[in-house]
Order: structure tokens, then C-alpha cells, then sequence
């Protein structure tokens, strides 16, 4: 697949397009190799990022249920969090200076990629500490927690899943990831995994971006938008969810150049993409309604219809048939199965205004006031009103890219959907999950107000260069110096800075979500895993008042809405 990089081939600060041009050329055929061997290199990079911190916080000495040990615990994150972000934008501030910048695009790379996996780190060390002292898994073995042990206990042992809609590869990965490291216990497995699935969530929304964005807009339009939605407890659903929108994105992208691509890449990147969406689909599913015709509307705008139709096909059978191949039978359950399925709990968000998305409070509100929040213009908040003024923004700047129109119509087909259950909700008495659509919207939103500065900085660098950029890449500059303001450089260390900061406050906060406590929220969830008695009949050994049972503390009960 291609991965759009940030300039050109040799982008060095002062660098005279021609030259560049010449260098690009005479490097072609070692092009493909060398952005394989770049992209392995981000990638070790933000994994090796993502598991730093948790593994940090492992040695931290704190009681998890003190409110005065969790603000030290996050501070302490905070605090590595900053250093080491500092240090790799040290490392692209030393790029610049040295040997003419010529480093400075790799040193970028590197930077970008170690952010993203510091950010999701964050979240994962945050989990780390609040599970310090108990090996079970938040919320222990009740709710959604244990039936996903339990399931997976099944299918571990080559029983059939209790429930054939789940998807399926979250209880496979948890069953095999038990039998390896824990003996088959896949409860305490599961505690493993909801740490390494929330430290996972930054690199792979970093590269899944990166098939269509340079690394400092990756992490920018792409990692920050998707930290609303970071979660430690049940990490699969939202990533599947921050994954799938660039995979379709990308897959739009490709189908418009198929009719001028040769066989072999076209059928290459089909096959690629479409077995990438089936190991979404196997993941969670439910984002694939909501996008569905979002995406068939993509499809056909920007099919070729004009010259190469017979590529375009080829392109979508080779997408449709490595989807099949990895997702078809559980896709055969979906569609014979799936329709008998019913949800009839009404949460929370059932109970407000269907058009209020900003914000999902679960079905663990705690103490709630107004709801939604009383907003500035019509009862609507200036957030809001933002994100619909740039979606409108976006189309109207980028009408004609296919990234623009793909994300709307995201966008529009979750929205639509949303309002369509909602509004059979009293007549049909169920749900079936429509509020989980406020997180496809909030995601789709935030991206496209990401894009709209996104292409105003490629107007920027237009009328620096005097020439169009390549379609997704990053144009030669975020902002330019002949408008009288500094140029890439400086303004990628600046950017690099501020988003360090924004995605240090915003990991915080989303690692003290899962803090233990008992105020009705999802803090109540590591609360009750240090409650639950050990499998050898101990404690946790930060049980309250040194207390445990069975099935932990059963007060979350009251606190369902």
C-alpha cells in the first residue's frame, strides 16, 4: 500500500525542489524497499513506546485505592510521559541543526511514531496502576468482563462460542493467550490483554493513517481524534472503530486509482485491504453497520467509471474475496443469526435527545445534572457547532478528495442510522446498541476538523512551492515561509510540542477514568477486581478493610442507569 510521506524524497530544510526531483528519480527502484523498511522502523518505534510507561508503572509502590496514590500514580506517568516526549522532540530539534537537516525527515518519523505509542502507553500504565496488587481483570468475572472469560474458556477447550454473533478473534486471542502464558486461566489472561490492547491503540491508529498522511499528520489529524474514544477496559470495539475509518478511507483512495494502476498493484492492495477488514470484522463488527452505506455511496463516486472500469472491478473482487476468505463464515453467521438478536435494555443515553452525540456516559453515568449539557446557540453547544462547521468547511475545501467525501459520508450513514433505530425504538422496544453510534460520529467529526486545517496547510505550502501536493501526502511544508511566517521545520517541532502536551493532558484523563472508586462511573470496575477473591482463597492485597468474596463487590448493581 502506499504510505504518503511528509515532502519529498529528500525534503532537507533549504533543499531546491530540482534537486530533489533528480535525487527522486535515481532512487526509484529502490523506492518501495526503503518506505517498508521507514514504516518498520516507525513501527517498532511506537510499539516500543507503547509498552515503556506500562512497564514503568509495574514497579511503582502505591495503594491503587487511595485517592492521593492515584494522583501520584498519574503524575508519575505524566512526568515520564513528558521526558521522554521531550527527548524525541530533542532529537528532530538536533536533526535540524546537523549535517544541513539531512536526517530531519527520519528524525520526524521517529519523533511522531514514539509519541503516539507514549500517548497509548499512557493509558495502559494508568491501567497498570490501577490493578496494581490484584491479577484479575477489570470489573473481575462479572458483566461484559466475565462473560468474555467465559467464552473464551469455551472456545479455548474447541467448544463452540456460547454466543456465535460475538466476534469471534477477541475470544480466540484471549483463549490462546491464556493457554501460553497462564496456564488457560483466561480471566487473569484477560487482565494482560486489556493492558496490552489500550498500550496498542496509538501505533496501530498511527500506521493505519499513515497509508494516507505523513507522520506529523497522522498523529495530528489522525492519533489525537482518536484518543476520545482510547479505552483500558474493553480495547477491541474502539479500535476497531479508529482502524476501520482510514482502512475504508484508503480503500476509496486505491479504487479511484485503479483504473490507471498496473494489475499487480491494484490487485495487491485489494487483497491487502480486504483481508484487513476481515480481521476487523472478526474483531467487532458493529462499526461495519453503521459505515455500510456510507461507504457504498464512496464507492460509486469515485469508481471509474470513465476509463479503466475493468480494474475497478478487479480491484473490488480482490477486496470482496480476501474479505470472505478471512471474515465469510463468521459474516454468514451475521446475516442468518444476527437479525434474531435483540437488545432491550435501555441505558442513560437511551433517555436523551437522540441528536446529542459529544459525549457517551455508558451505562454507568454517576451523578448527573442537565443532560445533555445546556448549550450556548439554540440549546447546542459551541463544540457542536464547530464540528459542523467544519464538516461543512471540509466538503466545501475538499470536494473533490476522496478522504473528505469518504469521512462525510461516515458520518452522515451513522447519523442516519442512528435516528432510523432510534426513531422504532417505542414502537420495537429495543435498542439494538444505536448510541454507540456517538462515537463514530464524535470520531468522524473531530477527523474532519482536523482536515480542514489539514488543507488549509496544504493551500499554505501551495503557494509556497507554486505547485499542487500529492493527493494525501503532505505537500513540502506545513506552513509557508513566503507568507511571512517560519518554515517546516520550525513549524513541525511546534506542532510536535503542542501535541505532546494535548495528548499528555488527554491520556491523563482518560487513565484516571479507571481509577479505582466507588462514584458510579466505570471507576467502580478496578474496584470490584480488587474485591474478588484470589483463585488460592486470598485477598487481593489491597482489599478493602482487607475484605473479598466470590464474585467481588455487588454494589454496582444500584449504580446501572
Amino acid at each position: 500500500m502506499t504510505v504518503a510521506t511528509e515532502g519529498s524524497a529528500d525534503s532537507r530544510p533549504g533543499s531546491p525542489s530540482g534537486a530533489t526531483v533528480h535525487r527522486h528519480q535515481r532512487r526509484t527502484p529502490t523506492v518501495v524497499p526503503r518506505k517498508a523498511a521507514l514504516l518498520a522502523l516507525e513501527a517498532a518505534v511506537a510499539f516500543a513506546g507503547a509498552l515503556l510507561l506500562p512497564l514503568l508503572a509495574r514497579s511503582f509502590k502505591l495503594d491503587p485505592l487511595n485517592r492521593i496514590a492515584q494522583v501520584s500514580g498519574l503524575a508519575a506517568i505524566q512526568l515520564r510521559f513528558a521526558v521522554l516526549g521531550l527527548l524525541l522532540v530533542g532529537v528532530v530539534a538536533l536533526a535540524m541543526r546537523l549535517r544541513r537537516g539531512r536526517h530531519f525527515d527520519l528524525a520526524t518519523r521517529i519523533a511522531s511514531a514514539g509519541v503516539a505509542g507514549l500517548a497509548s502507553g499512557f493509558v495502559a500504565a494508568g491501567a497498570v496502576v490501577a490493578l496494581l496488587g490484584t491479577p484479575w481483570p477489570m470489573f473481575g468475572l462479572n458483566g461484559d468482563s466475565g462473560r468474555i472469560v467465559e467464552w473464551a474458556q469455551a472456545v479455548a477447550h474447541g467448544l463452540p462460542s456460547p454466543s456465535p454473533v460475538y466476534p469471534p478473534l477477541p475470544l480466540y486471542t484471549l483463549g490462546y493467550y491464556a493457554e501460553w502464558f497462564h496456564g488457560g486461566n483466561t480471566a487473569y489472561a484477560f487482565k494482560d490483554l486489556q493492558i496490552l490492547g489500550a498500550a496498542a491503540f496509538g501505533p496501530l491508529v498511527y500506521l493505519a493513517w499513515r497509508m494516507l498522511l505523513s507522520p506529523i499528520r497522522a498523529l495530528a489529524f489522525g492519533v489525537v481524534p482518536a484518543f476520545t474514544l482510547i479505552d483500558a477496559y474493553k480495547p477491541y470495539s474502539q479500535t476497531v472503530l479508529v482502524l476501520l475509518v482510514p482502512t475504508l478511507v484508503a480503500l476509496v483512495v486505491a479504487l479511484r486509482a485503479s483504473g490507471t494502476a498496473s494489475w499487480r498493484s491494484l490487485l495487491l492492495k485489494g487483497a491487502g485491504l480486504g483481508a484487513l477488514l476481515g480481521v476487523l470484522f472478526l474483531t467487532y463488527s458493529g462499526w461495519f453497520l453503521w459505515s455500510a452505506a456510507g461507504v457504498l455511496f464512496a464507492v460509486l463516486v469515485y469508481f471509474p467509471w470513465r476509463a479503466g472500469r475493468l480494474k475497478g472491478l478487479s480491484f473490488m473482487a480482490a477486496t470482496l474475496a480476501a474479505f470472505l476468505v478471512v471474515a465469510g463464515r463468521y459474516l454468514l453467521v451475521m446475516l442468518t443469526e444476527g437479525q434474531a438478536t435483540k437488545d432491550y435494555v435501555f441505558r442513560f443515553d437511551n433517555f436523551t435527545d437522540p441528536a446529542y452525540y459529544l459525549m457517551w456516559r455508558t451505562d454507568m453515568p454517576g451523578k448527573v445534572g442537565d443532560w445533555p449539557p445546556p448549550g450556548e446557540f439554540g440549546g447546542v453547544g459551541l463544540f457542536a457547532v464547530l464540528t459542523f462547521v467544519c464538516l461543512g468547511a471540509a466538503v466545501w475545501m475538499g470536494f473533490r478528495k476522496p478522504m473528505v467525501i469518504t469521512i462525510v459520508a461516515m458520518f452522515l450513514s451513522a447519523w442516519v442510522m442512528r435516528m432510523y433505530i432510534a426513531s422504532h425504538m417505542y414502537e420495537t422496544m429495543t435498542v439494538q446498541l444505536y448510541t454507540r453510534t456517538n462515537n463514530q460520529l464524535l470520531y468522524c467529526g473531530m477527523i474532519l476538523c482536523g482536515l480542514v486545517a489539514h488543507l488549509i496547510s496544504l493551500r499554505l505550502a501551495e503557494r509556497r512551492s507554486g505547485a499542487v501536493p500529492a493527493a494525501g501526502g503532505g505537500g513540502p511544508a506545513l506552513l509557508g515561509g513566503s507568507i511571512g511566517v517560519p518554515g517546516r521545520p520550525a513549524a513541525v517541532i511546534g506542532t510536535l510540542c503542542g501535541l505532546l502536551l494535548l495528548l499528555g493532558t488527554v491520556s491523563s484523563s482518560m487513565a484516571d477514568r479507571y481509577m479505582p472508586g466507588q462514584d458510579g462511573t466505570y471507576r467502580i470496575l478496578p474496584w470490584v477486581s480488587h474485591t474478588v477473591r484470589k483463585l488460592d482463597g486470598s485477598c487481593p492485597k489491597f482489599a478493602p478493610e482487607g475484605k473479598c468474596s466470590k464474585d467481588g463487590d455487588q454494589s454496582w448493581l444500584g449504580y446501572i442507569r
